[in-house]
Formats: C-alpha cells, sequence, structure tokens
C-alpha cells in the first residue's frame, strides 16, 4: 500500500524508455509530423483566410494572426493527448510493451516518466512545426517567440500527464472518445483558440481562466506577436502545478492497475 502511494521516483532510466519510442518514432517520422500538421493548418487557412475576411482586427491584429497562436497550443495539446492515449494504451495494454520493458531492470516509474516524457517531447514537435509554418508566412518576426518553445514543451507536459490519467483508467479505445468530447473539444472552445475569451459569459471566463490550456494560449499568443505575457509567472505556475500533479495521479492510476 505504501508502494502504491509513493511519491514518484525519477531516474536516467526514464530516458532509455524514451529513446525506445523515439526510434520506433523515428521510421514514420516524416509522415507523423505531416499527420500532425494537416489538421491544424487546415483550420488556420480555412477559418483564417475565409471567416478572417470577414472580420475586423481580433485583439489587435488580424484574425489569422490571432488564430495562428492559438492553433500551436491546441495542435501541442492534441499531440500530446493522441500520444499519450492512443499511443500509450496500445504500448501498456495492446502490444504488452510496458510488460517487456519492466523484465528489465527498469521501475514502473521509469516508464510511465519515459511515457511522459516522450507525449510531450512529440508534442513539442507538432508545436514548433506549426511555429516554422507561421513564422515563414511572415505572422512571427520577433525573437521572443523563441520563449514560446519552453512554454510549449510545458503545455505539453500537462496535456501528456492528464492523458496517461486516461489512459491509466481506459478499458478500451473507445473510452477516449469521453475524454475528447467532454474535456478537450470544449476547452478548445473556451479557451481563446478561436475568439477571446472576454467574448464569453463572465461565468465562463471563470471556469476557463482555470484550464490548462487557457495559461498556455496567455503565454505563447503575446510571445509571438512580440509581447511579454502579464502574469507569465502565474500562468506558468498553473501549467507546471497541473502537470506534476496530473502526473503523481496517473502514476498511482497505473501502479494500482498493473502492479496489483
Amino acid at each position: 500500500m505504501h508502494e502504491l502511494y509513493s511519491l514518484p521516483r525519477f531516474s536516467w532510466r526514464a530516458i532509455a524508455v524514451w529513446r525506445r519510442n523515439f526510434l520506433v518514432w523515428r521510421k514514420l517520422a516524416i509522415p507523423s509530423v505531416l499527420g500532425n500538421l494537416a489538421d491544424p493548418m487546415i483550420y488556420l487557412f480555412g477559418l483564417g483566410y475565409g471567416l478572417g475576411g470577414l472580420l475586423p482586427q481580433v485583439g489587435g491584429v488580424s484574425y489569422i494572426v490571432f488564430l495562428a497562436s492559438g492553433t500551436v497550443c491546441a495542435s501541442t495539446m492534441n499531440a500530446a493527448s493522441f500520444e499519450a492515449l492512443y499511443s500509450g494504451f496500445s504500448r501498456m495494454h495492446v502490444q504488452k510493451t510496458w510488460e517487456a520493458i519492466l523484465n528489465a531492470p527498469v521501475a514502473l516509474d521509469d516508464v510511465l516518466a519515459g511515457e511522459w516524457l516522450w507525449a510531450a517531447s512529440k508534442a513539442t514537435l507538432s508545436g514548433l512545426a506549426i511555429m516554422l509554418v507561421i513564422t515563414g508566412l511572415g505572422f512571427i518576426s520577433s525573437p521572443l517567440a523563441l520563449w514560446a518553445i519552453p512554454v510549449v514543451f510545458l503545455t505539453g507536459l500537462a496535456f501528456a500527464a492528464l492523458g496517461l490519467i486516461v489512459t491509466a483508467l481506459a478499458p478500451s479505445y473507445d473510452f477516449f472518445m469521453y475524454y475528447f468530447t467532454l474535456f478537450l473539444t470544449p476547452m478548445v472552445l473556451l479557451c481563446g483558440v478561436f475568439f477571446p475569451v472576454e467574448q464569453l459569459p463572465a461565468a465562463l471566463q471563470s471556469v476557463a481562466g482555470q484550464l490548462p490550456l487557457a495559461h498556455a494560449v496567455r503565454l505563447v499568443r503575446p510571445l509571438l506577436l512580440g509581447e511579454w505575457p502579464s502574469h507569465a509567472a502565474m500562468h506558468l505556475a498553473a501549467l507546471l502545478i497541473a502537470a506534476l500533479a496530473a502526473y503523481w495521479l496517473a502514476l498511482l492510476l497505473t501502479r494500482r492497475r498493473l502492479l496489483k
């Protein structure tokens, strides 16, 4: 019982798990990156140029520039979630990869930490790919945008940890639809990706302000526009707390599932 509820133990063996996942992904790296780019680019160009042509400036910039920064955060969230959910569940439950790794001198804490870091790393690649595209389009010109990279990684950690919680609870792939429909999709609509949060009723603004995606958007959007975010320390702390708390809960649930 004490082992089940003990604090996470981190070791360098987690890097071996990360590397294993990276080597597998490397064989399909190009189609994977292109796949992660396709969906957000469709939204960016479709809504940005289509709907944007009907709108005045939003937040002092053209709508497509406003949407581009939100797309970086949403893409990071989705990439981290898909990796932690579908790929993580496959390795844990279907392929029994985690079980095989545990036959080596590697603890479950190392396996989950490696999965967590890998999902965040893959999400960061997705966010960076979007940033490179919008930089090429001339939507980013300030060197402050470089500070968005660690924020994207931290966002990936937060959503990877949340995804691992759901993976630890899931009996099958179908279970993930509840998470996407009831949590991720409303978050995209509430947290300022497509329109300013200030357009929402006061009650929904209060709810949205507590969600991790809102903190990511509040940090990334100003940086990509060449401004320093207001209340940056608070938003960073909120993301970090969400990432660490969610990871600890994911570890607890995974221990209960696999070590009982």
